[in-house]
């Protein structure tokens, strides 16, 4: 089991766009149409599979919701951190 990150390493961790609600981490991307959402969805849903951590994720028009947290640790965990990055790389 990986192990759960401090509230400070949280804080110097935790990627620009992103924000802390609880013991997840939430990010809201913002895309011109429904499509491109549900394409970036697609990508990290792949994205995720692959690192074996799958997210919550939203789709709505124009916005797509990702929530990370690692249940079998019971929080964030640097999975959480890492996972956030990628998404953050395909979303540029």
């Amino acid at each position: 089991m990986t192990d759960l990150l401090s509230d400070e390493e949280i804080d110097v961790q935790l990627p620009d766009g992103w924000d802390r609600e609880g013991e997840e981490i939430v990010r809201t991307y913002e895309f011109d149409s429904y499509l491109d959402g549900v394409g970036f969805a697609a990508g990290a849903g792949g994205v995720a599979e692959d690192a074996w951590h799958h997210p919550e994720i939203t789709i709505t028009y124009g916005e797509v919701e990702v929530r990370l947290t690692t249940h079998d640790a019971g929080g964030i965990t640097d999975n959480d951190i890492q996972l956030a990055e990628r998404f953050d790389d395909i979303y540029e």
